[in-house]
């Protein structure tokens, strides 16, 4: 837009309209094209906006509305939405916006096919798949509550703080226009439980620490969500009330020999209490019993005490037994002679086996070699008396 002299000259593209205006009011909506126009007292003004898809503030079209029906009828569409409508807005068949209730919204229709369709919540909580394929839930959030619930999960429908049914698997989509809708998901499936160590006194005054691992699992979906706001965190503390009652009423030497008694026990407690909360509790089992240092230093000094003793004995069992074999074998000695004698000749031959050298020395007298020779001889023929 310019003026130059007397003349008013705007030019409007094809994607545009102008808003005319003598002395600020309305004249005329100028179309595509250039308008030129005498002004000698500068009277005239144009505001130029884009029209394609685009939105027109709706107190500026309602005003036209009033003044200038003809207009505004032609190239507006407004929408306005009660306190339990919404609106669906389409441009060329493709959904843009949705109106919520207590709303008023305008919409060039000039170069753009607008479509518009008004939903009465008040008597139709969920959404619609046609209504939903035609949505985006993240742009819709304080108008539509949606949820996906998986194939392990069970979703619980609340309308202001009331619980209305149980949802089955899949998408689901509900109109939250002058009510308080809110979809709970609750995990179906066996979760773990670790409880971690806890400071106990047993019965005979020794502080130890416990560590467990319980498995638990929501079965009746409804009476969870009204019973607790956090069924894990209630398990929790029911399970860490259950193990310091068993262990406080045991001494220290009853708990490291009764491990499996205390996890029935904590098992029984905590299964009791878990039905009213619409769960169950699966296994349960001491992971850790953790001692003083002291207490644990004493224990192994017991423990290695106890390894020597054993270690002992086994000795001392062996040295008996390897006794009495050599008292049976002298007995056996004392008995034959020619056993003494094979005895004799199997420690000479070890003997002779460690022996690199023999000097044989020839001399005179009873012991020189012929006397040497003579010995053998007569233990060979020994040898063979007593084989015969």
């Amino acid at each position: 837009m310019r003026k130059y002299g007397f003349w008013f000259d705007v030019v409007v593209r094809d994607d545009e309209r102008g808003f005319l205006s003598r002395d600020g009011r309305f004249t005329r909506l100028l179309a595509p094209g250039r308008f030129i126009a005498f002004d000698p007292g500068w009277q005239l003004a144009a505001e130029v906006v884009k029209v394609v898809r685009a939105e027109i503030a709706p107190e500026r079209a309602l005003l036209l509305h009033r003044t200038h029906r003809p207009v505004a009828e032609q190239n507006f569409e407004i929408v306005q939405t009660s306190p339990t409508e919404v609106a669906i807005v389409s441009f060329d068949g493709e959904p843009k916006h949705l109106v919520p209730p207590n709303t008023s919204r305008a919409y060039w229709k000039t170069l753009t096919s607008v479509d518009v369709e008004q939903i009465d919540t008040e008597n139709e909580l969920r959404v619609a798949k046609r209504y939903l394929d035609k949505l985006d839930p993240a742009r819709s959030a304080g108008v539509i509550a949606f949820a996906v619930v998986e194939a392990h999960e069970a979703g619980l429908l609340m309308i202001d703080g009331e619980l209305k049914e149980r949802l089955p698997p899949g998408r689901h989509a509900f109109w939250q226009v002058g009510r308080t809708v809110r979809i709970v998901k609750v995990d179906l499936r066996p979760q773990p439980l670790e409880v971690t160590a806890q400071e106990i006194l047993t019965k005979d005054r020794v502080g130890i620490r416990v560590t467990l691992t319980a498995f638990t699992k929501v079965t009746d979906p409804e009476k969870a969500a009204l019973a607790t706001a956090d069924v894990p965190g209630t398990l929790y503390r029911l399970v860490q009330f259950a193990i310091r009652e068993a262990v406080a009423t045991r001494t220290l030497d009853e708990i490291l020999a009764a491990r499996d008694t205390i996890d029935q026990e904590v098992r029984a407690f905590v299964s009791e209490r878990a039905r009213a909360l619409g769960a169950e509790v699966g296994e349960i089992g001491v992971k850790d019993v953790i001692l003083p240092g002291d207490v644990r230093e004493l224990l192994n000094k017991v423990v290695e005490a106890e390894r020597i003793a054993k270690a002992n004995l086994i000795r001392r069992q062996e040295e008996t037994a390897a006794t009495r074999s050599l008292l049976n074998t002298s007995k056996l000695m004392e008995d034959n002679p020619l056993l003494l004698r094979l005895k004799e000749l199997e420690a000479l031959e070890k003997l002779v086996e460690k022996v690199g050298r023999i000097d044989l020395h020839a001399g005179s007298g009873a012991g020189g070699f012929e006397a040497l020779l003579q010995n053998l001889y007569k233990l060979g023929r020994d040898k063979d008396e007593a084989s015969g």
